[in-house]
């Protein structure tokens, strides 16, 4: 097997996911998972995917990630992740799928409109 390379994205954050065959670490942005993403529930969404098909120590995992906050590059690199792991063995979207891993969540930020102060919050009226 060679590399595999799949991209997932999620609000404004894309992230683009390089597997290789090896001992499970995982770089990103040329940092360790551990030290990218400080906090346990964001390591645990990047690595849901090869939690639930059993395959934490079989890549040598490379990311590429940029735009948006931290839970949205993690969710990012999640559905990459999911997109190779069903690549190597199709089997696997029957696990995936259910969960919701394999689908793109289409929710952006909606575009603030001219004479409002927000996307739907309106300037104070004043009746007098």
């Amino acid at each position: 097997m060679e590399v595999i390379h799949k991209i997932g994205r999620r609000k404004t954050a894309v992230a683009r996911v390089y597997a290789a065959p090896g001992t499970g670490s995982i770089t990103i942005n040329k940092k360790d998972i551990k030290e990218y993403f400080t906090t346990a529930p964001l390591q645990y969404k990047v690595m849901q995917p090869l939690n639930m098909t059993g395959n934490e120590e079989s890549f040598d995992v490379k990311v590429n990630v940029y735009g948006g906050g931290i839970t949205g590059q993690a969710e990012a690199i999640r559905l990459a992740l999911s997109r190779i792991v069903v690549a190597l063995d199709p089997e696997n979207r029957a696990v995936l799928k259910p969960e919701g891993l394999m689908t793109r969540d289409p929710r952006m930020v909606e575009r603030k409109k001219f004479g409002q102060k927000k996307a739907r919050k309106k300037f104070q009226f004043s009746k007098r």
